[in-house]
């Protein structure tokens, strides 16, 4: 962990950025503080902070193609398919029968710690000392956006601690990491509301927003939404008060407001690399899902199959996208061509050497997906009812896709009493939930429809949709067809990540203490989050 924070969260900057640095590491390690004061001017920071904006979600700089691998392990080989949004095909690729391979994690989790942690530090502590308090409130927004998603893979990590130039890195425990996060959130919030209607010096370094204050204020509040109901079966209260909060402050609520990262050839997005590699297809999940409920999103989602099945269309309906049961055996894998079977993703998603779809980071959408679970609760999201929430997250989901509202059969999609429909002969529906909201249903009725639309929207954001799986116990998904883990039946899903052998190996102090004290069971797939707590 030190050869992580000394020579990446400095001197790799200064290589990237500046074109050379001192093999020095003991004189940088010892103040690197004055050498950050005395190297970086505020007409530098600008590239430091479009870095740190990017590589949370692998940037490719220097080559279009660079960070692909890291996608790949961080998001394809795991979120993709917990999420039940695609399964895989590839004969040797073991983690959809949960295999928690450990060298893929170990990629993972290292690309943040040596790329993504580094560089938001720097951008965020440079900010700082230069006296600049709005670039320096979004990247606090940044840092709780980037290692919100990290602590939601393992449970307790380094944070608190991380950059502090020791052999030894401690972990932090989940709660604690989450309150600092809602902390972090409140200054930077102050920070937005005194300098509403501004704009920063960053302007189109600023990726995402060009530097608008006011934008950013909704984002920081949006992620404090959705952070707060991710901790809702473990503090009811502060997720409520967070909840609360966020919405008196102003959060996204047109597609116009969505946060997201552009994509561009600099900076591609890496689906429409891994693609290419034929190693993953459409789930059976999304196809029972979509297809029983007439989606139009399915043709801005996934591409038809090569080899459609008609057996199973609805009436009147052509269907030919085609999902795959989670967790094939290798020798299925071997002996049937599922990548032709199989849906492929949409093209827009698969088309080599363009820019791909820009990112979500948090939309319209998904904001009123969360403002519907808390009126679920009662508590005060802004006059409007979880029916009314919910009905306005999945117009923004159709409206953010170009659709109109229609289903494929040009009925209203929103009243629809369809439900989902068998994904083949032998696979039967995968849930009876219908579309239209039941507000005649339970509490726990209605939160499973307000899930499952939400993970409709979310896709392809696994890693929103896998921890809120987690979270809710929704959407209803179909079983592994196996399971290679002993501790994971197929009914089951793993519940973290293991911690990574280069943490065992470099930072071992600090791991053994974090699985003996903070992580409260054994280090594998089993344990559950602290916000992991519904039952």
């Amino acid at each position: 962990m030190k050869k992580i924070i000394t020579k990446l969260s400095i001197c790799t900057l200064f290589v990237l950025f500046l074109g050379s640095c001192t093999d020095d590491f003991t004189e940088l390690n010892s103040d690197p503080k004055n050498f950050t004061a005395d190297a970086v001017t505020p007409a530098d920071l600008p590239l430091f902070v479009k870095r740190a904006l990017y590589t949370p979600d692998f940037t490719p700089f220097g080559n279009p193609g660079d960070g692909r691998g890291a996608f790949q392990l961080s998001h394809s080989l795991f979120p993709d398919i917990y999420a039940n949004y695609m399964a895989t095909t590839a004969a040797n690729f073991d983690s959809d029968q949960f295999d928690l391979v450990g060298r893929w994690l170990n990629g993972a989790y290292t690309y943040f710690y040596t790329q993504a942690a580094p560089n938001m530090k720097f951008a965020e502590d440079t900010s700082e000392e230069l006296g600049l308090a709005v670039e320096n409130a979004m990247m606090k927004v940044w840092r709780v956006y980037g290692y919100h998603r990290i602590t939601d893979a393992y449970g307790p990590i380094p944070y608190l601690n991380f950059g502090n130039l020791e052999n030894t890195v401690p972990y932090d425990s989940q709660e604690a990491i989450y309150n600092d996060f809602f902390t972090t959130l409140d200054e930077a919030v102050t920070v937005f509301k005194a300098n509403a209607g501004g704009t920063s010096f960053l302007v189109g370094n600023d990726i995402i927003f060009e530097g608008d204050v006011d934008s950013w204020l909704r984002f920081a509040n949006s992620l404090r939404l959705r952070l707060a109901i991710r901790i809702k079966y473990a503090n009811a209260g502060k997720s409520k008060t967070e909840a609360e909060k966020a919405i008196s402050d102003g959060v996204i609520v047109d597609n116009a407001q969505n946060a997201m990262i552009p994509t561009s050839n600099n900076f591609r997005n890496h689906y429409t690399t891994i693609t290419q590699w034929g190693e993953f297809r459409m789930s059976a999940d999304m196809e029972s899902i979509l297809k029983g409920y007439q989606d139009p999103r399915i043709g801005s989602y996934f591409a038809e199959a090569n080899m459609p099945d008609p057996s199973d269309d609805p009436i009147g309906i052509t269907f030919n996208y085609e999902g795959l049961q989670n967790g094939q055996l290798k020798s299925a894998k071997q002996g049937t061509d599922f990548n032709n079977m199989i849906s492929d993703m949409a093209a827009p998603y698969t088309a080599a050497d363009t820019p791909g779809p820009n990112i979500v980071v948090i939309g319209a959408a998904e904001v009123y997906f969360l403002r519907a679970e808390g009126a679920l609760e009662g508590w005060s999201m802004g006059g409007g009812t979880a029916a009314s929430y919910y009905n306005q997250g999945i117009d923004a989901s159709l409206s953010q896709y170009g659709y109109d509202g229609t289903d494929l059969s040009g009925n209203d999609y929103k009243t629809s009493a369809n439900v989902p429909a068998a994904a083949s002969a032998s696979l039967p529906p995968v849930s009876t939930v219908p579309i239209a909201y039941n507000a005649a249903g339970s509490a726990e009725e209605q939160l499973e429809q307000i899930i499952t639309q939400k993970w409709i929207a979310l896709y392809p954001n696994s890693e929103e949709a896998y921890a809120e799986r987690r979270r809710t116990g929704y959407p209803t998904l179909f079983n592994r067809v196996n399971s290679i883990n002993p501790l994971i039946p197929v009914d089951q899903i793993p519940r973290r990540m293991p911690y990574v052998s280069s943490e065992y190996d470099n930072n071992g102090t600090a791991v053994q203490e974090a699985v003996s004290s903070l992580l409260g069971g054994p280090d594998n797939g089993t344990t559950k989050l602290w916000w992991d707590a519904k039952n």
